[in-house]
């Protein structure tokens, strides 16, 4: 029982994991660096979503925004993406009694990664805060562009998925 490691964990694996700020919680994803009984090293980055913190806090998001910020997941924070993120580089150890960490895919781990190192929240911000017109328009000419230019299939994909269901792409 005590220092068993965390199901299906070990070095090498990656992983996603929320951390608590507040009200809410950061999403961590990253490649664990070691695991020793119920403690997980992590290396990856960690990121807040302000724009969809700020929405909620406006009154201009719903319970689905607000559970998404309090039990992100691997399938649900890209919801929270969509709007402005700040993140910066992570290198803790995570408690796993404390901090729910989950493995993931390789394929996921890129497209999480993909959506932050390529700035896609804030293109997408940029779209979605401006009203209909030319400028609007400029901007949903930036995420096609950039999504033209994307390597990754999956992440690409991705974003082809998510802009279709907000109506970026017509």
């Amino acid at each position: 029982m005590f220092g068993r490691k965390p199901k299906g964990i070990k070095e090498g694996d990656y992983v996603f994991a929320s951390k608590p700020d507040g009200q809410f919680n950061n999403i961590v994803f990253g490649m664990a660096t070691g695991v020793d009984g119920k403690k997980i090293g992590v290396s990856g980055l960690v990121v807040n979503a302000v724009g969809l913190k700020n929405k909620i806090a406006q009154g201009k998001a719903g319970p689905r925004s607000v559970e998404i910020l309090q039990n992100p997941t691997p399938e649900n924070c890209i919801l929270a993406f969509i709007y402005r993120t700040e993140h910066e580089t992570f290198n803790e150890v995570l408690d796993v009694d404390e901090n729910k960490v989950i493995p993931i895919s390789e394929k996921a781990y890129y497209v999480l990664d993909g959506w932050i190192r390529e700035s896609i929240p804030e293109l997408l911000n940029n779209v979605l805060s401006l009203p209909d017109g030319p400028e609007r328009d400029q901007a949903k000419r930036v995420v096609k562009q950039r999504m033209d230019t994307l390597y990754d299939k999956n992440l690409k994909q991705n974003l082809y998925s998510v802009c279709r269901s907000l109506k970026i792409l017509n």
